[in-house]
């Protein structure tokens, strides 16, 4: 009975209850919660549930923050006692709201044009009280703008624009808006548009023009312009005359709305269009046209065939208005100048006026012209002679000739067939032809072409060997253009100044005299057989021909060197070799013997330049001594380089038999290194000396030679002339035996001391008492053994340098006499 009367009792109910802060819930915010159970508060623990997923807090209040925990919660209590727990609470939606977003609008609405302001507005929905307003384009902020509302200027504010807000209270921030894109439209277009007539228009004509624009009807103003400049018209439709008012046209419109302006249009070209042309056309008899034929002329007009009525002129006066194109005249009545032109009743209605047709008649007779002179070419400073010859079968008189020039440009009427310019120059080339004309006219001749070439300059070609030897034989030989066909020749040669002497400037400057032994007009051809000293010097030729006679220019110069076996002068050179670096010192002086005076120096120049090595410029030059009389030395050769590297040789021609050293000497280098030495581009030995040197030359070894360094470069060449013994052999007998007579003289002193020197040793030996006898004995002992030295020096010293004297007494041994008269004998046993 008591267990039916026992109650059965429901546990606590739970509930979540949002402490704070006030629904709705926005992003950011932080949202406390708590678990209130109405019976008992004793709790011990809280169990929290979201989404019906065990949270770890056991506390009666707990703080969540949204978005991330945002959802579904529920809780429950436990405690020690009767009842221990209570019933989970209905499930409490925890969730976030979204920030209220930003909207851009724009005044004036789309589409925007140039020129105008726009105004944005920041619009939020919710709430009003946004404290900033942040604004963006093209995704960066726009820096001085906070307020809700900004303005724009069209085009440079063209762009992306978004907008966000901030505030004090929740929620604090909006969303940041959609972009709004302000673009620019392009204003509506204008087209000149022509109304009337088609196109070609012609002079005369009213042309009616139209500014056509697309969009809008309701424009107040239209603009014109005509080649950059204001027409005073504000219409949409205008009317212009031809062709004073032809041009570029363009337009464009005003309104009060918007557009307010409208785009210029392109331009209309508006020309005055050439009428169609007209041609008056031979149709027969083909030209020339002679006397009694009947020519039919048709006029021709390319554009349109309703032409309805043509008109014809004979020298400017009308002649005949028909409907037929073609008409006949007859010669000689009618000859003259005929032109046309045609009308129709539409556009165009007329032609143009034709270009006048000459029509003529003539006889029959044929004109040839001839060049005059006996060869084909002609050179600028020659006499050009033509001659018009009028070829008939009765001849008449009284022609006159008209001579033309590359076509119709006449350059000369005369009464006489002869046509001629004295001192013709390059512009007188061209094609001639002539006419002849009386009651008619000739025919014209055939084109006869004149070419005026330049003033000729002769080619002069020599020896490949300036070099020769008295004795030898050369030939010159002259050329005009490859030949000497019709031309006389004169040979000259250098020649010291005199005023009625012409100058050369071929390779220099120098005055030349005619050769006395030249022969004119022997084929072009000059020989030298034998060759003298008298032959040395600079060649060049001239030829002439015609009546009067026409001079070339000279040619190119020829220098022809002649080494004589005994020349009544000498060039001395110092120092004595025929190569020299720039600015070092050289000397060359003029010696004679016999009754030669006035001797002078004389010479021929050329500058080599290297284009490789600008500063490695080479003068070349050849020397030689002429007396007043005509008398020559033999000619030197001296090269003056710019480089690094010369060749010492000899000046003057070596003997044969002579040896001859080569040195090879460098530039600010006195010290030797090794060189290569080459005779006319062969390689003959390598020298660490830079030093080669041949024992006996002999003919053989004439030739180019040169030295060269791998580091320092390479020599000029210079030529090596190797002469016949001459006199000099007797003068190495006189030599012999002057040395001989040195030794002997020495040998008789020694003989008389050594004989004084035992006369003293017998009266020492009576006598040694006499001291001042003995010092003397010591000192004649003293003095016989340096005379025996002395001797045996002089006499190997001498032995070893004849060969040295011998070449030196060769070249100078005029100077060398002299010395030897002027020579203290007492200074051998110590000097040589």
């Amino acid at each position: 009975m008591a267990a039916q009367n026992e109650h059965t009792f429901a546990p606590p109910t739970a509930a979540v209850v949002v402490v704070s802060p006030q629904s709705p819930f926005y992003s950011g915010d932080e949202v406390t919660l708590r678990c209130d159970i109405a019976e008992y508060t004793d709790w011990d623990q809280y169990f929290w549930y979201r989404n019906e997923s065990h949270v770890p807090k056991i506390n009666d209040i707990i703080t969540i923050r949204l978005p991330e925990e945002a959802g579904q919660y529920q809780c429950s209590g436990w405690r020690k006692d009767h009842p221990q727990t209570s019933y989970i609470s209905s499930p409490t939606d925890i969730k976030h709201h979204a920030s209220p977003k930003a909207t851009v609008v724009m005044s004036p609405k789309p589409p925007l044009y140039s020129e105008e302001r726009v105004t944005l507005r920041c619009n939020i929905d919710n709430n009003t009280d946004w404290g900033r307003y942040n604004w963006y384009k093209n995704n960066s902020p726009v820096r001085r703008e906070s307020s809700k509302t900004i303005t724009i200027t069209l085009p440079q504010a063209v762009g992306s624009y978004q907008c966000s807000a901030e505030r004090r209270d929740r929620p604090q921030a909006s969303f940041m808006s959609s972009p709004t894109d302000i673009t620019l439209h392009d204003p509506p277009t204008a087209t000149v548009v022509v109304v009337s007539p088609l196109s070609p228009f012609y002079s005369g004509e009213r042309v009616t023009l139209r500014c056509n624009i697309t969009e809008c009807t309701d424009w107040d103003q239209y603009y014109w312009f005509r080649d950059s400049s204001p027409v005073p018209k504000i219409s949409k439709i205008i009317t212009i005359t031809l062709p004073q008012e032809a041009g570029q046209y363009w337009c464009y419109g005003q309104r009060k709305d918007r557009p307010k302006t409208s785009s210029t249009s392109p331009s209309t070209k508006i020309a005055n269009h050439a009428p169609p042309t007209a041609a008056v056309v031979v149709v027969s008899p083909q030209s020339p046209f002679y006397s009694g034929d009947e020519v039919t002329l048709r006029c021709d007009i390319a554009e349109y065939t309703d032409w309805s009525q043509y008109y014809w002129y004979r020298n400017t006066s009308l002649v005949s208005s028909q409907k037929s194109a073609t008409i006949t005249i007859t010669l000689p009545q009618e000859a003259g100048q005929y032109e046309c032109s045609g009308q129709r009743k539409d556009r165009p209605q007329a032609s143009s006026l034709s270009e006048h047709r000459h029509i003529w008649y003539k006889d029959i007779s044929k004109a040839v012209v001839t060049l005059m002179s006996n060869w084909s070419d002609v050179f600028s400073g020659e006499t050009l002679h033509l001659q018009c010859n009028i070829q008939e079968e009765h001849q008449h008189k009284h022609w006159q000739y008209s001579w033309y020039k590359n076509g119709d440009n006449l350059v000369g009427v005369s009464s006489g067939p002869d046509y001629t310019v004295m001192h013709a120059n390059e512009s007188h080339s061209g094609i001639y032809c002539c006419r002849g004309t009386r009651r008619g006219d000739s025919e014209t001749s055939e084109a006869v072409r004149v070419t005026l070439l330049e003033k000729p300059t002769p080619v002069l070609r020599g020896p490949p060997q300036t070099w020769l030897t008295e004795g030898d034989s050369v030939t010159l030989s002259c050329e005009v253009g490859g030949s000497t066909t019709a031309w006389r020749f004169h040979w000259y040669k250098t020649a010291l100044y005199r005023p009625e002497l012409p100058q050369v400037t071929q390779s220099g400057r120098y005055y030349v005299e005619l050769v006395s032994d030249s022969i004119r007009g022997a084929g072009g051809s000059y020989t030298l057989s034998p060759a003298a000293l008298r032959h040395t010097g600079v060649y060049v030729c001239r030829a002439e021909r015609g009546e009067p006679a026409y001079h070339t220019e000279f040619s190119n110069p020829q220098p022809l060197w002649v080494t004589g076996l005994s020349p009544p002068s000498s060039l001395v050179v110092y120092p004595n070799t025929n190569q020299h670096f720039t600015f070092e010192s050289l000397s060359l002086n003029c010696e004679g013997s016999g009754n030669s005076t006035g001797r002078t120096l004389r010479g021929f120049s050329r500058r080599i330049d290297h284009t490789k090595c600008p500063s490695c410029w080479t003068e070349v030059s050849v020397y030689w001594c002429q007396s007043d009389s005509g008398e020559q030395s033999n000619p030197v050769n001296i090269t003056v380089y710019g480089g690094d590297v010369i060749l010492e040789s000899p000046a003057h021609p070596v003997t044969d038999g002579d040896p001859l050293t080569l040195h090879c000497r460098y530039r600010n280098q006195s010290s030797n290194i090794s060189a290569d030495f080459y005779k006319d581009g062969t390689l003959l030995q390598t020298s660490t000396t830079g030093e080669m040197t041949i024992p006996a030359v002999s003919k053989s070894h004439e030739g180019l030679y040169k030295c060269s360094n791998p580091e320092r470069g390479e020599s000029p060449e210079s030529w090596i002339t190797v002469k016949a013994p001459d006199s000099g052999s007797s003068l190495l007998v006189t030599v012999g035996t002057f040395v001989r007579l040195v030794i002997m003289f020495v040998l008789i002193i020694m003989l008389l001391l050594l004989y004084r020197f035992k006369k003293l040793k017998v009266v020492n030996n009576r006598d040694v008492q006499n001291m001042g006898q003995i010092r003397r004995t010591v000192r004649l002992q003293e003095l016989i053994m340096g005379l025996r030295q002395n001797i045996c020096l002089c006499k190997e010293v001498m032995e070893k340098n004849m060969r040295k004297w011998l070449l030196y007494i060769q070249e100078q041994k005029h100077e060398f006499l002299k010395q030897m008269q002027e020579l203290d004998m007492s200074k051998c046993l110590c000097t040589l």
